[in-house]
C-alpha cells in the first residue's frame, strides 16, 4: 500500500505540474456538451421547398399554406414550370419539388382523386427523405381536412369518426435534448478517458524514467494501479461536471438513483482506462498511442447508439456492438435519467462492463510484464 501511495503522488504532482493541461482536460469537454447537444438534433427542420402550382386555385394555395405554416418546410420559389424547379435542385437552393398539376382541384371535387408530385434532392438522403415524409404527412391532413368539410355538407352522409389518444412514456415532451445529452456525456468521458490513459506509460518510455521504475521492487500490477486511479478520479470529477451541466444548463434530473449513475461509470472507467493501458503498453511512442487510441475510439462512438440506431444497423455491425463498452454505458444512462431503471434492470450491463474491466486491466498487466 505504501508503495501505491508513493506511486499515486508522483502521478498527481506530474498532473498538477501541468495546470494547462487540466484546463484542458476540463474546460474543452464542458464547451463541448454546452455546444453538441444544442447542435446534434435528430429532427429535420428548414426543409427548401420549390412549389411548381399548375392550378392556381383555391385548393392549391389551402395546401401551401398548410405547408409553409409548418415548421419544416421553407417555400423557397415558387416556379413557372419543372424545369424552372429543377435549377433550384441543381444549385442546391430547394431540397423538395412539389408539382401540383393543373385541374387539380377539379380532380378532387368531381373524381375525389387527384394527384401531386415530389422530386427530392437525394445529395442528403437523410434530409431528403425525412423531408419528403413530413411533406408527406401534411398532405394527408390536408386530404383529411378537406375530407371533414365535405362530410359536413348536406349532400353528404356522416361518416364516424374515430378519435385517437396517445401519450408518450419517459419522454412526455419528445424532447431530443433529453435524448442526447446522456449520450453525449458518455462519448466526452470517453474521449478524455482513453486519451490520457493512452499517452501514460508511453510517455514514461519516451522520457526514459521506465527503465528506473523497471528496476525498482515495484510491482507490476501496482505500476498498472497507479496509473489507473489517478484518471478515474479525474474521470469522476469530470462525469461530475458534465451531471451539473445537464442539471442546470438543460433542467435534465435523472429520474432514477445518482448512486446507480455513479456505480456504473465507475465499473466503466476501470474499463476504459484499462483500454487505454493497453494501448500505452503495446504502444512505443505517444503518435502510435494517438493514432491506435483514435482508431477504436471512432469505432466505439460511432457504433455506440448514439447517432445510429443499433437496431437499425446489420447483423453484423449488431454483433460488434456487444464488445463496445461506450454501447452499455449509454443504455444505462437513458435507461436510468429516463426510465428510472433499477439495479435489475441494468444488471446485465454492469456484469458486461465489469468482465471488460477485469480482461482489459489484467491484460494490460501481464502484457507489461512480457515486455520488461
Amino acid at each position: 500500500m505504501r508503495i501505491l501511495l508513493v506511486i499515486l503522488r508522483k502521478e498527481f504532482q506530474q498532473i498538477m505540474r501541468n495546470p494547462s493541461i487540466l484546463r484542458i482536460i476540463f474546460m474543452m469537454p464542458a464547451v463541448q456538451l454546452l455546444i453538441l447537444p444544442l447542435a446534434a438534433d435528430y429532427e429535420v427542420k428548414n426543409v427548401n421547398l420549390t412549389v411548381v402550382d399548375q392550378d392556381h386555385s383555391t385548393y392549391s394555395q389551402l395546401l401551401l399554406n398548410k405547408l409553409s405554416a409548418s415548421d419544416y418546410f421553407i417555400i423557397q420559389d415558387v416556379a413557372d414550370n419543372y424545369d424552372a424547379a429543377m435549377v433550384d435542385i441543381e444549385k442546391d437552393v430547394s431540397d423538395i419539388i412539389l408539382t401540383i398539376p393543373p385541374h387539380f382541384e377539379r380532380d378532387l371535387i368531381r373524381e375525389d382523386e387527384a394527384k401531386l408530385s415530389l422530386a427530392v434532392n437525394a445529395v442528403n438522403g437523410a434530409k431528403g427523405n425525412i423531408g419528403a415524409s413530413y411533406a408527406a404527412n401534411i398532405i394527408n391532413e390536408y386530404n383529411q381536412e378537406i375530407r371533414k368539410t365535405w362530410f359536413t355538407m348536406p349532400e353528404f352522409n356522416p361518416v364516424p369518426i374515430i378519435d385517437i389518444t396517445y401519450s408518450n412514456w419517459y419522454n412526455e415532451g419528445m424532447s431530443y435534448t433529453l435524448f442526447m445529452v446522456p449520450g453525449i456525456l458518455v462519448i466526452l468521458l470517453t474521449l478524455v478517458g482513453s486519451f490520457l490513459s493512452a499517452l501514460n506509460i508511453v510517455h514514461e518510455k519516451e522520457v526514459g524514467t521506465i527503465e528506473q521504475i523497471n528496476v525498482s521492487p515495484i510491482k507490476k500490477y501496482q505500476f498498472i494501479l497507479g496509473k489507473l486511479i489517478p484518471f478515474w478520479l479525474i474521470g469522476f470529477v469530470f462525469f461530475s461536471i458534465g451531471l451539473l451541466i445537464a442539471r442546470f444548463v438543460y433542467g435534465i434530473i435523472p429520474a432514477g438513483n445518482m448512486g446507480l449513475i455513479y456505480l456504473f461509470a465507475a465499473v466503466f472507467l476501470f474499463a476504459l482506462l484499462g483500454i487505454g493501458l493497453l494501448v500505452s503498453t503495446i504502444a512505443e511512442s505517444q503518435q502510435q498511442a494517438m493514432f491506435i487510441s483514435f482508431f477504436f475510439m471512432m469505432i466505439f462512438i460511432l457504433m455506440g447508439g448514439l447517432y445510429t440506431s443499433i437496431d437499425s444497423m446489420p447483423q453484423w455491425a449488431q454483433v460488434i456492438t456487444w464488445f463496445n463498452p461506450v454501447k452499455y454505458f449509454i443504455e444505462v444512462m437513458r435507461m436510468i435519467v429516463m426510465k428510472d431503471s433499477s439495479l435489475a434492470d441494468i444488471s446485465h450491463n454492469l456484469l458486461v462492463i465489469g468482465i471488460m474491466a477485469v480482461v482489459f486491466n489484467t491484460w494490460a498487466v501481464l502484457l507489461y510484464r512480457k515486455r520488461v
